[in-house]
This record gives C-alpha cells, sequence and structure tokens, in this order.
C-alpha cells in the first residue's frame, strides 16, 4: 500500500478512510483527493493537511486505487471526465446503490471493487460489505481489504445483489438503532428521568447488548429470552411491542430500503 491513491469525493466516508488509512502509516502527500465543494475541502486540509483538487486532472494518472466516494446521482458524469486518467487502476466504488455494470461501462475498466460500509466507520467500529468483479484479482482484493480494514470489519459476498441487502441491514442500520434510541430517551423522560440520564443509558445499553451478543456466540432470540421471564417486565414490553407486530413491520421497514436500493441502481446506473 505504498503506491498512490486517488480520492473522488471528500465527505465523510472518504475522510473516514483518509483518516484509517494515515492511522495505519499511510503517508497523506500519497492521496490525492477531487473535492469541489469548499467546506469539505477546508476540512481534509485542517484534519489531514490533504489539499484537494477541485476538478479531475492528469495528476490522477499516478493513481493504483481510485476510491469514489460521491452520491449515486453523480457518478456517471464524474466517471466519463475521470476515466482518460484511470485506465490502469483499481477503482473502489462505496456509492450506494451504483452496479458494477454500470461503473465499469463508464470508467472503460473491468477491475471494479463495490462495497457498502456504515457510518461507523468514521470511528473506526464500522461493518463494510464487498463485492469484486471477475477481473479484479487476489491482490486487489488483498489492497482493498487493507483499505478498509482501517475503519472497522469487513466481509467479501460472491453475489453483488447481496449488497441491497447489506444496504438495508448495516448500511442504513445505524440510523434503525438512533431510532430506537430516540424512543427510549422519550420513553425514559416521560417516566421522570432528565434527558441526559435516559440517553446516557440507551447508548450503554446499545453498546452492552451488542458486544454481549458479539461474544457470546448465541442467536439474538436466545439472548432475549434469557432476560425475558414470563410475568416480568421484560415480557410486558415485548409482549406490547409484539401486539403491534412491531417485527413485522421493522423487517417490512427493512425490505424497502432494499428496494429503494435497487431502485438507485436502476434510476442513475443507465447507459
Amino acid at each position: 500500500m505504498s503506491k498512490r491513491i486517488a480520492f473522488i469525493g471528500g465527505g465523510n466516508m472518504a475522510s473516514a478512510l483518509i483518516g484509517g488509512l494515515i492511522g495505519q502509516g499511510f503517508a497523506p502527500d500519497h492521496l490525492d483527493v477531487v473535492e469541489p465543494f469548499a467546506e469539505a475541502q477546508e476540512k481534509l486540509k485542517s484534519a489531514y493537511g490533504i489539499v484537494a483538487e477541485a476538478q479531475p486532472g492528469a495528476f490522477l494518472a499516478q493513481a493504483a486505487m481510485v476510491i469514489w466516494a460521491i452520491k449515486p446521482q453523480t457518478f456517471k458524469d464524474a466517471a466519463l471526465q475521470v476515466r482518460f486518467h484511470t485506465k490502469n487502476a483499481l477503482h473502489f466504488s462505496v456509492a450506494a446503490g451504483i452496479r458494477s455494470d454500470s461503473i465499469a461501462r463508464w470508467l472503460g475498466t473491468e477491475r471494479v471493487v463495490r462495497a457498502m460500509p456504515n457510518t461507523p466507520a468514521l470511528i473506526g467500529k464500522g461493518i463494510t460489505a464487498l463485492f469484486a468483479r471477475p477481473a479484479v484479482t487476489a491482490q486487489d482484493k488483498d489492497s482493498v481489504s487493507q483499505v478498509v480494514a482501517s475503519t472497522g470489519e469487513y466481509l467479501w459476498l460472491d453475489a453483488e445483489d447481496q449488497l441491497d441487502a447489506v444496504t438495508a441491514l448495516s448500511g442504513s442500520g445505524p440510523a434503525y438503532m438512533f431510532y430506537f434510541m430516540e424512543a427510549m430517551t422519550t420513553a425514559g423522560v416521560d417516566m421522570g428521568l432528565t434527558r441526559a440520564q435516559a440517553y446516557q443509558l440507551a447508548i450503554a445499553t446499545f453498546i452492552g447488548a451488542g458486544e454481549l451478543a458479539r461474544s457470546s456466540g448465541e442467536p439474538p432470540e436466545v439472548l432475549r429470552q434469557r432476560v425475558t421471564s414470563k410475568g416480568g417486565t421484560t415480557h410486558a414490553a415485548i409482549s406490547s411491542l409484539d401486539d403491534d407486530k412491531v417485527k413485522t413491520q421493522f423487517i417490512r421497514a427493512m425490505h424497502a430500503a432494499r428496494r429503494r436500493a435497487k431502485e438507485l441502481g436502476d434510476e442513475f446506473g443507465g447507459a
């Protein structure tokens, strides 16, 4: 990983990857960033000493890997500007929904890896799913793995359409956790706690439950049953959730997220 890496887009996810790389010892002067917005440029300069370029140019030809961290609706136009400079590079996309077929066609290369990270990558606690097209070599995959490992865990998928499910599960997942934290905090306040107290309890509960699930290796239904004594307080809460079909509705919501991920590919992945 001593070769140059270029980022197309310098927002939050790019910053997470840049911070992780630098934390691993990667030299900032081996990183190039194309970022048109002044505010994002200033953040990169302040945090990492990186001076981003507003537009792509011939400097991108030096990159061994190009990381695409832009919005899906801007990907095609950016790719058509960049492709002439990066034909020999490995391309790694964290853009939601845009399929590798589209990326390969726009960039004129089959060396494409798609990823679905999530926002805890910002603090090195993310989980990223990865898919590689057949032309991606084992060495290419190792290079991508090294980059992604700096932001947390990762796993490789065998089928690209699984990324839509990953988007619904872990990509959008942090928002679900925050949604439930909101509800728990509001309930705590309703029951007499201060907002700060209720929020502290909610955060600690999510972190603790997650670590317990990780360390135990047992399925979540078993862990839930162990704290759900019949006739007890937890049983009353779970029964209320079941009466309201919360689990069914939650699963339905995740299917909606998966459908939207597919729609993004259909909408912005045209010729």
